[in-house]
């Protein structure tokens, strides 16, 4: 029976994130994630790439955020911030080398795609063994880490996915981008997982999924799929 190794957050988008035991899922993911992001005065959000809502500033790794009891805070370059505050702006807009904000989400959803990312231990064992890189799971950002022993078998779960109190559906599989090379997390930087991932798999790793019963994961939870 899989279980679920791993809960993963990110407060602030792109930064880096945290590790948790346990955590309340929502109808619009893990509560709590991606509540802010780095934003610039075009409303471009702050990350590895470039897209119509993104804006490739890989300034944006050099910088972590967790949560504590008296709300999130940002670390990086040997300081730290409360957020949202003027200082972290500044800090940021030093960095970046144009004026940013942290902001919280309002209409416009600052994920990618899906609610929520998955990926099983042994697809990234597999990327180890086939193709030499360093497939650390903290270069993909999932927010679910799940113990299995089959590569890639998350990409066949069609059904319904059940995680302690929790019931995902799948979304789709995720399409990899350039941030899985760079440096981030205290990793150094890669290079190489992303040419090798798009020869042996166009690209492809890990799954998104939707929320279709909210409820607590626990690190621990069991796995069930439901066909």
């Amino acid at each position: 029976m899989p279980r679920l190794q791993e809960i993963r957050r990110y407060p602030v988008k792109a930064m880096g994130g945290e590790s948790l035991r346990s955590v309340e899922v929502e109808a619009r993911g893990l509560a709590g994630d991606r509540g802010y992001a780095v934003v610039d005065d075009d409303g471009k959000l702050a990350t590895g790439k470039h897209s119509q809502r993104f804006r490739r500033r890989d300034q944006v790794f050099e910088f972590a955020s967790r949560t504590t009891p008296d709300g999130i805070v940002v670390t990086g370059r040997g300081e730290e911030w409360p957020v949202p505050s003027g200082s972290l702006d500044r800090a940021l807009s030093e960095a970046m080398g144009d004026p940013v904000r942290v902001l919280p989400e309002t209409s416009t959803p600052y994920f990618d795609a899906g609610a929520v990312s998955l990926v099983g231990t042994a697809s990234l064992e597999w990327c180890r063994e086939h193709l030499g890189v360093d497939a650390d799971r903290r270069r993909l950002r999932p927010n679910l880490v799940v113990e299995t022993s089959e590569p890639f078998v998350e990409e066949s779960w069609a059904g319904s996915v059940e995680i302690g109190a929790v019931a995902l559906t799948q979304f789709k599989r995720i399409e990899r981008c350039r941030m899985i090379d760079i440096a981030q997390e205290g990793l150094s930087r890669e290079g190489r997982w992303l040419k090798t991932l798009t020869v042996a798999r166009e690209m492809f790793l890990g799954v998104y999924l939707d929320v279709a019963r909210p409820g607590r994961l626990t690190v621990g939870d069991e796995v069930h799929v439901l066909g």
